[in-house]
C-alpha cells in the first residue's frame, strides 16, 4: 500500500515521503480501515510514540497520522461490533503506525459508526479536536448549564468546537484569540470576544473553567480567573501556577468511542461543525507538516474518493 512513512527521527519533516509499506496485519480484536480521509497534529514527529512501541522499543520506519475516516475493509480476531463495509471515523493508538496511508490498523473500541450522508474529509476533521474539547470541558472541566467557560485559542480547531459544545451545554462562552480572529470568532456564536493583543485578560473577571489550547504566559494568567471549585484545564503544557481553591488539569487526548458516537450524532445533526481547512492529496502531506504552512481550519488528506454526491458540510 502507499503510505507517508518517516526512517529517522533525526530528519524531521524533510524525512517525511510517499512510499510503499506492507499491508498492515490484524491483530485480535482490530479491524483494518481502507483510508477515506485522514488528520494528524503537526508537531507528532516528535512524541514518543511516534518512533516506539508500547514496551518502548524502536518501531521507524514509522507512518504519522491518528484521526481517520473510512470503511472497514478486514475484523481481526475476535472483533465485534463492527461489520465489514461498515463506514467509521475515530482516533487510533498512538504507539502504531498511522492514518496517512490508503490503509490501517485499529483497535475497534477507537472507532465509532458514521452515518452515510457525512463526507470522510469532514468525519476526519473530528475525532482529536471533538474529544479533546469534549474531554476538557466536561470529564476535566465538569462545565454545567449556567457557568461560564474561557476558551483560549478558540478559532482554532480544538476551540471553535469547544465553544460549540460550551454553547450547547448551556453554557456562557468566552473566547480569545488575535485581534484578526475577532469576526471569525464572534460568527461562531461565542457571548463575547477577548483580543489577546488588545484587551487586558484580567478584565475578564472570574469564570468557571478555563479551557487552554496555548500555554505559556497565557495560561500562567488565567490561574487567577479561576473561581473557587472551578478549573483551569490546559492540554499545552502542566500548568506553572495553579489557581487557588481550584483544580489545575493537563491532560492528552483519549480515544472513547461512546463520545464519538455522541460527536457523530451532532454531526450529522448539523449541531457540530468543524473548520476544515485545505484538503490535500496523500502525496502532498508532507508539505503541510511544515511550520511555514499555515491555513485557517484543519487541513485533512484525502485518501480514496467518497462516494459520488455526498457533499462537505459548509
Amino acid at each position: 500500500m502507499r503510505a507517508i512513512v518517516t526512517r529517522a527521527r533525526a530528519a524531521g519533516v524533510s524525512g517525511l515521503a510517499l512510499a510503499d509499506m506492507p499491508y498492515p496485519h490484524a491483530a485480535e480484536n482490530d479491524v483494518i480501515v481502507e483510508v477515506h480521509a485522514a488528520a494528524f497534529t503537526r508537531g507528532e514527529l516528535e512524541w514518543p510514540g511516534t518512533w516506539t512501541d508500547r514496551a518502548g522499543r524502536d518501531r521507524a520506519p514509522t507512518i504519522p497520522g491518528h484521526e481517520v475516516s473510512g470503511v472497514v475493509s478486514e475484523l481481526g480476531y475476535g472483533t465485534t461490533g463492527l461489520t465489514v463495509g461498515q463506514r467509521v471515523f475515530g482516533l487510533t493508538d498512538w504507539t502504531r503506525n498511522g492514518t496517512l496511508a490508503e490503509y490501517v490498523a485499529v483497535e475497534a473500541r477507537n472507532l465509532a459508526p458514521l452515518s452515510a450522508d457525512i463526507d470522510h474529509v469532514v468525519a476526519a476533521a473530528v475525532p482529536m479536536p471533538g474529544l479533546t474539547a469534549w474531554q476538557g470541558l466536561f470529564d476535566h472541566g465538569h462545565l454545567t448549564t449556567g457557568q461560564t467557560v474561557l476558551i483560549h485559542g478558540v478559532a482554532g480547531g480544538v476551540g471553535s468546537i469547544a465553544a460549540q459544545l460550551a454553547r450547547e451545554a448551556g453554557a456562557r462562552v468566552i473566547g480569545s484569540g488575535r485581534t484578526a480572529q475577532r469576526e471569525t470568532v464572534l460568527g461562531q456564536g461565542v457571548d463575547a470576544f477577548l483580543d489577546l493583543q488588545l484587551g487586558r485578560l484580567e478584565e475578564v473577571g472570574e469564570v468557571d473553567v478555563v479551557f487552554d489550547v496555548i500555554g505559556g504566559e497565557i495560561l500562567d494568567r488565567s490561574a487567577q480567573l479561576v473561581r473557587a471549585g472551578g478549573a483551569l484545564v490546559t492540554i499545552a503544557e502542566p500548568p506553572r501556577v495553579r489557581p487557588e481553591d481550584a483544580r489545575a488539569i493537563f491532560f492528552v487526548v483519549e480515544p472513547d468511542r461512546a463520545r464519538l458516537s455522541g460527536l457523530g450524532r451532532r454531526l450529522r445533526d448539523g449541531r457540530l461543525r468543524p473548520t476544515v481547512g485545505a484538503v490535500l492529496p496523500l502525496a502532498d502531506a508532507p508539505s503541510a507538516f511544515d511550520p511555514a504552512y499555515s491555513t485557517p481550519g484543519k487541513t485533512i488528506i484525502r485518501v480514496a474518493d467518497d462516494v459520488p454526491g455526498v457533499t462537505i458540510l459548509p
